[in-house]
């Protein structure tokens, strides 16, 4: 840019929005939304973008892309949020807990959807100066994270990242104090896909076991030794982790029945030995149940690669976490998995950790249902959000614009 990036002016910007952002925070939270299916949320979003004049693009079913700044860009810089909930019975007791039976914001989504809103409106009030610049900020509003194939996919193939150099993301983080925000560069979480065994044969009585195919036992044994084999056969620095979440066989204790099922996830850190993993994990499925007869069926969704922060993208973080008033965390590299890892396939960004927990408070963590976010996280995440986008323009006025290829 041809003048100092105006931080001091986003800052006033998201102060003044402070209120009503833990407002709109609380009223998502209230009624939270499965994947592809917040069209609530994205109403809430699109209604007070464009009540401000931003312009708006609805997603096919649900989620929005937002653009503020040149009308045709120089160069383009891009911020994600996500806006679903989970299948997890809020069990917080706040006052704005969930009024969905079964469904509630346990991963933090909510706050990634304000700060994100806070982040466009901040920048709209200096679209003068982004104009001037030639620079465009785009946010998506992404529908779909939690589910495999995530939102991401459908994005990219409604041209969400067309034109867009850089992309950035924040992630709530309980496990670091509000004020702090963590930054890597390189991998920050892991690949993950979605497993599951559906084992069948020859049930019966439980007196007759030699007369049966006693397939309950057979899916114990996959479920107990197949994580151990694939260690074995894994180079351990791949970090590979198979665990399993939910198993099921039979519903009588007397009777062997004729199917069961188990099914969890597979993490690793290791992105090429994630290319491998599917036929590896088949193959071991079958030789550990070949003994017992029975029938196995192996299914693998390939959910997500890992995030690999860029490091000009964390240089551009860096500078707006501190003109954001927050300080760096160093963090490590998580197995949680991102699909906002599809984005950076296709261009460079970074996704860094948004402190959420009250300091000297209890640790809340993640997929549960009694998640609790320090609210005041959601200004610094707006703050850091708008700030990227500044501190991107900055480091592109000396910096030679960058080649993105877009998938076919």
């Amino acid at each position: 840019m041809t003048s100092t990036p105006p931080f001091a002016a986003i800052a006033r910007v998201v102060s003044d929005l402070t209120d009503e952002l833990v407002a709109i925070r609380r009223d998502l939270h209230r009624h939270p939304e499965l994947g592809r299916s917040e069209i609530r949320t994205t109403g809430v979003v699109a209604d007070r973008l464009e009540a401000a004049g931003v312009a708006v693009t609805r997603l096919r079913g649900s989620g929005l892309i937002a653009d503020v700044g040149a009308s045709a860009p120089a160069r383009r810089f891009a911020l994600r949020a996500d806006l679903d909930a989970l299948p997890i019975r809020e069990e917080t007791s706040l006052p704005f807990a969930s009024l969905t039976e079964g469904v509630s914001h346990a991963c933090g989504h909510d706050v990634h959807t304000v700060a994100a809103l806070g982040a466009v409106l901040a920048l709209a009030a200096v679209e003068d100066r982004l104009r001037d610049n030639g620079i465009g900020a785009r946010v998506i509003f992404q529908p779909a994270e939690e589910v495999m194939p995530g939102g991401a996919e459908d994005v990219i193939e409604q041209g969400g990242l067309d034109g867009v150099e850089r992309i950035f993301a924040l992630h709530c983080d309980p496990g670091i104090d509000v004020g702090q925000v963590g930054l890597r560069i390189g991998p920050i979480t892991a690949a993950a896909d979605m497993v599951e065994v559906t084992i069948t044969g020859h049930g019966g009585h439980t007196s007759r076991p030699h007369l049966t195919q006693d397939l309950t036992y057979a899916l114990a044994k996959v479920v107990t030794d197949v994580p151990g084999a694939l260690s074995r056969r894994l180079d351990p620095r791949a970090g590979a982790a198979l665990v399993w979440g939910a198993i099921h066989s039979g519903g009588a204790h007397n009777a062997i029945p004729t199917s069961g099922k188990a099914s969890g996830t597979l993490r690793m850190l290791d992105a090429e030995a994630w290319h491998g993993s599917e036929k590896l994990v088949d193959e071991l499925v079958r030789s550990v149940v070949s003994p017992y007869g029975v029938t196995a069926d192996v299914s693998i969704v390939k959910g997500v690669p890992p995030v690999v922060n860029d490091a000009t993208c964390i240089e551009a973080f860096t500078v707006a976490v501190t003109e954001g008033g927050a300080i760096v965390a160093p963090i490590p590299q998580s197995l949680g998995g991102e699909d906002f890892a599809w984005y950076l396939t296709r261009i460079p960004g970074a996704m860094a950790r948004l402190g959420t927990r009250t300091p000297g408070g209890s640790t809340h963590d993640l997929h549960r249902g009694d998640l609790i976010i320090d609210e005041r996280a959601i200004a610094i995440g707006a703050r850091t959000l708008a700030g990227c986008v500044l501190a991107s323009a900055a480091i592109a006025s000396i910096q030679p614009p960058s080649v993105s290829v877009q998938a076919s």
